[in-house]
């Protein structure tokens, strides 16, 4: 039986990291050793950045709540403002909520009367 050569496999492996590793700068990006290092650690960021996106769109959120909170009363903080919709039975998800303060701000009032109205 003759020896089977790995090379078609091995060109598309490599092929596979050089092309992850488009655009990079210098050997980074036709070397493959060197590229297989660049993806990877890419790969590492970009799986601790995909949590980290989510935890600052969250602080995004808060703030913009927090601000239009205080735009309606300002005796009103957000702690308190969260704690009256869980009393008022209000079950809208922070993202959902800033968006209506950003674009709807006579909508958003409404809940932060009810929120009010639930605290008194």
């Amino acid at each position: 039986m003759s020896r089977t050569k790995g090379g078609t496999t091995t060109h598309a492996r490599h092929k596979k990291v050089t092309d992850a590793a488009k655009g990079y700068y210098g050997r980074r990006k036709n070397t493959f050793k060197v590229a297989r290092q660049a993806v990877d650690k890419a790969n590492q960021y970009a799986t601790r950045d995909r949590k980290n996106r989510k935890r600052t769109f969250r602080a995004l959120w808060i703030q913009r709540i927090n601000a239009a909170v205080r735009s309606h009363d300002e005796a009103l903080t957000y702690s308190r403002f969260i704690n009256g919709l869980a009393l008022a039975g209000i079950e809208v998800d922070r993202k959902v909520l800033a968006d209506l303060a950003v674009h709807e701000p006579e909508a958003f009032g409404a809940i932060v009367d009810q929120a009010k109205a639930a605290l008194a």
